[in-house]
């Protein structure tokens, strides 16, 4: 059954922020993080006829988020940079949304793990889903997830104590 207009709203006012965080630590930039986070939500209200009442409304839209993030991934591998071409710097103030509840040095610490630990670790933590519902997105076993979660915060514990020690 298709969501309603209402019930797609009061989704978006009640998940938008975590996905925000999500897309954030996944992409590492607010702008393309914002962007993220539109393509999802457009996403979702395209695909809101074939949303299961039975699935968290946070997973569901935490793998449209994942899908549109692989998807940014893909299509920056493949654009050509022409030779001799320089973009245009335009100054912006870099305000961090998040800068009082994970920095730049939280971020540096994200990208030192590998991707398969990463983005299980931000499902969980920053989604905030459940280990079966970021099982569910991934489409790996609920062991797998628990693996990865544990051996994630294990090498950040150890990233910090070495960062501690210098």
């Amino acid at each position: 059954m298709a969501l309603t207009r209402a019930e797609f709203h009061g989704m978006v006012s009640d998940h938008a922020p975590a996905l925000y965080r999500l897309a954030y630590r996944m992409v590492g930039d607010s702008h393309d993080a914002e962007d993220v986070v539109q393509e999802t939500l457009r996403s979702a209200w395209r695909s809101r006829d074939r949303f299961d009442c039975g699935r968290s409304q946070r997973a569901w839209l935490a793998s449209i988020l994942r899908r549109r993030v692989i998807d940014g991934w893909r299509r920056k591998a493949r654009t050509p940079y022409p030779a001799g071409e320089h973009g245009i710097e335009v100054p912006v103030d870099g305000v961090d949304p998040l800068a009082s509840e994970l920095t730049d040095e939280m971020q540096h610490a994200l990208d030192s793990l590998p991707h398969d630990l990463r983005e299980s670790l931000l499902l969980v933590v920053v989604g905030e889903l459940t280990h079966q519902e970021a099982a569910n997105t991934l489409g790996i076993p609920l062991g797998t997830v628990l693996s990865r979660v544990s051996r994630a915060r294990g090498r950040l514990r150890q990233y910090y104590l070495a960062e501690a020690k210098r």
